[in-house]
């Protein structure tokens, strides 16, 4: 297991760094919020695109990835919701905080997939982000209880993520090949995405709102941090997953939960503290699940 938590060093000394600099240099929370807007809107899905446009995986070929990671997030997202049975429970925190057990942070996942696969299991996990950014967004939004279905749709379909991944994937389907101009520029695009968007990653902890509610906070990430990785491991089993393929889902659920939880919370009239406070404690509690459901998985 020291080997994995090794292996997975890189990525959270960069998380490390991010939160260092904000917190001791005159690079503070403004400087990263456009940081953060770079990565997600153009570094991000230059990388998504790129590597599967190449043909790395297809939607034919990662079938049961698909079945596997769409069930395991439902299962997630039903054992969230279940909070909202907790009687004493403050039933403002639950409805914000319940995202927090089925999201993902994207940025650690594409960047812990490079790490442990290379391009093949980066575009194994863009996949897996193509299902379940719009099933997760929707049960979000539904639990927050503040807008009609129609803008859960409408931020699908802006969602640059999916637009990139699901762009790479035509590509790859029609069987075209991007110029060779193109591909260095891609490829230096989705290297930085992956050092910038940890950076934003640590930037942007806060732990301010944690103590409210902290029981119903706990069941949120252990659903996160230990239910799902494990319900991942069972439906990989079940459908037979290809190796890289188990690897991945098992991984991808293991993964902290998504940052921008707080920026939708607070978005729509949810308590963002707690949210952010949530988010904080699930990507320390995300350098432990990672690398021990790596070393379980490869050993």
């Amino acid at each position: 297991m020291l080997h994995d938590a090794l292996l997975l060093f890189p990525d959270f000394s960069l998380i490390v760094l991010g939160l260092a600099l904000v917190q001791f240099t005159p690079l503070k929370r403004n400087v990263w919020d456009g940081v953060e807007r770079l990565v997600y809107f153009v570094l991000f899905p230059a990388l998504l695109f790129s590597t599967t446009s190449r043909g790395h995986a297809s939607l034919r070929g990662s079938a049961d990835l698909l079945i596997a990671g769409a069930a395991m997030l439902l299962i997630g997202i039903g054992l969230a919701y279940a909070a909202f049975w907790f009687r004493k429970a403050d039933r403002r925190c639950v409805a914000s905080g319940v995202q927090t057990a089925f999201r993902f942070n994207s940025y650690i996942a594409l960047a812990v997939a490079d790490r442990v696969g290379g391009a093949q299991a980066v575009s194994l996990v863009a996949v897996l982000i193509a299902i379940g950014v719009p099933l997760c967004n929707f049960a979000a939004v539904w639990a927050l209880a503040q807008h009609a279905q129609a803008n859960v749709l409408r931020e699908i379909l802006r969602n640059p993520l999916i637009l990139a991944t699901v762009a790479g994937l035509v590509v790859h389907g029609m069987g075209w090949s991007l110029p060779g101009l193109v591909l260095p520029v891609l490829d230096r695009l989705g290297s930085a995405s992956i050092a910038l968007g940890l950076m934003t990653v640590g930037a942007g902890l806060q732990w301010r709102g944690l103590g409210r509610e902290l029981p119903v906070g706990l069941w949120f990430l252990t659903i996160r941090h230990l239910l799902l990785p494990l319900s991942a491991m069972a439906l990989a089993a079940a459908l037979q997953l290809p190796p890289l393929q188990a690897l991945m889902l098992v991984l991808f659920a293991a993964m902290p939960t998504a940052s921008s939880a707080y920026v939708l919370a607070a978005r729509m009239g949810g308590d963002g503290p707690y949210v952010a406070g949530l988010v904080s404690l699930s990507t320390v509690l995300g350098a432990v699940s990672i690398p021990v459901f790596l070393a379980v998985m490869q050993h």
